[in-house]
């Protein structure tokens, strides 16, 4: 069966101009039941025509719903494709409270993108410069609370959670172990293979034992595991305190009288300070393994005579330096990483700008406190 035929005269009415303006009296209902109809004839009346102007007379529409106003947007495309322009005259106020309702002014509109002005050299620096003092200020500011929360902590014991402090020290070492033994053997292993190809054309296998020891206590082994250690614990101190600033917790624990820098991060900068230098010694250890393995494999030296070689040449001094400079890499690592874990602001985007932010920063502090080591170093024992 065929739907019977809608009488459209009941609805409307043109009226054409020679100036090319038609206009389209609508009556009565504009409403599922005639629209596709309606929009069939308007679309003939447009061809016929060929208007500059399509003007639809609303005064006497005495209802209007979602498949009307979708008509309108229709013969506004239309006349828009046509360079014409299509407009609205004596709205009603039942006509005016569907249109707004229904967002017709922006419905179908493509948004237009202003061509923003790239800012000359001078204001990116001055912008950059502004960044960089605000950030500059906000690390000495979280400097000077974190002291103040070890002074409190000093005063009274009891504030510090020793689970907290534990459960850190457990992330922190004891799931970086197995990464730190593989990454410090294998770089024992290198050195020795390198260096053995230089050392064995003068006979001097022996001292492949020396350059690897000394190498690693003194310098590689304290800064690769900072820089292992800040690749896991200071992203990670960045992304859940991000997380927890984000969510507003941390100032639910402001809300509740609690320091959230005793609470959060004192247990992770004390964690990481002990269990750090601990991680060296283990990374120390295994990269001698390391050139072991090549020693007695491939430079026909004993077990007894490289590991002789090894004691010889270290001494307590150059262990302990490495210690030394493990302890305050780890300061700085967990100090950035709790740092930029509340600097983040916003929302997902903030937290994961923090981590890179967090592990960015901690290797080109360890790098740069490093080489002051080194040239102190240089001085103290020249």
């Amino acid at each position: 069966m065929t739907s019977p035929k809608i009488d459209l005269s009941h609805y409307y009415r043109s009226n054409y101009e020679k100036s090319g303006t038609l206009t389209i009296y609508l009556y009565n209902r504009l409403c599922l039941e005639n629209t596709a109809s309606l929009i069939k004839e308007f679309t003939s009346l447009i061809r016929t025509h060929q208007p500059t102007n399509l003007v639809a007379d609303l005064k006497n529409l005495d209802f209007l719903d979602d498949f009307g106003v979708a008509l309108f947007v229709g013969l506004r495309a239309q006349m828009g494709e046509r360079r014409g322009t299509f407009s609205f005259v004596n709205i009603n106020e039942i006509a005016k409270k569907v249109l707004s309702m229904n967002r017709f002014d922006s419905f179908g509109q493509q948004t237009s993108f202003e061509q923003r002005k790239v800012p000359d050299i001078f204001t990116r620096l001055g912008d950059t410069a502004i960044e960089f003092g605000k950030d500059q200020a906000s690390m000495f500011t979280f400097l000077g609370d974190t002291f103040l929360s070890f002074f409190r902590f000093f005063w009274n014991t009891r504030m510090l959670r020793i689970n907290d402090v534990m459960e850190n020290m457990h992330k922190v070492g004891l799931n970086a172990l197995p990464i730190v033994g593989l990454i410090s053997f294998l770089l024992g292993l290198i050195m020795a293979f390198m260096s053995s190809v230089q050392l064995q054309q003068f006979g001097a296998n022996i001292y492949v034992a020396s350059l690897v020891s000394l190498s690693m206590t003194r310098e590689l082994g304290p800064i690769m595991t900072a820089i292992i250690v800040a690749g896991r614990s200071a992203s990670a101190f960045a992304a859940e305190i991000g997380t927890m600033k984000i969510s507003e917790e941390i100032d639910a624990l402001f809300t509740m009288g609690i320091d959230p820098h005793i609470f959060l991060v004192l247990p992770r900068i004390i964690a990481t300070c002990l269990v750090v230098p601990l991680l060296v010694l283990f990374s120390d250890l295994f990269a001698i393994l390391g050139g072991l393995v090549v020693g007695t494999t491939m430079l026909d030296l004993t077990i007894n005579g490289y590991i002789t070689q090894t004691i010889n040449t270290l001494s307590l001094y150059d262990v302990f330096f490495g210690v030394f400079k493990s302890i305050v890499f780890a300061l700085l690592i967990s100090w950035i990483g709790c740092l930029r874990g509340f600097q983040a602001k916003g929302g997902a985007t903030s937290v994961g700008r923090a981590t890179t932010s967090a592990v960015v920063s901690s290797i080109f502090l360890i790098v740069v406190s490093d080489s002051i080591f080194v040239v102190i170093l240089r001085y103290w024992e020249g």
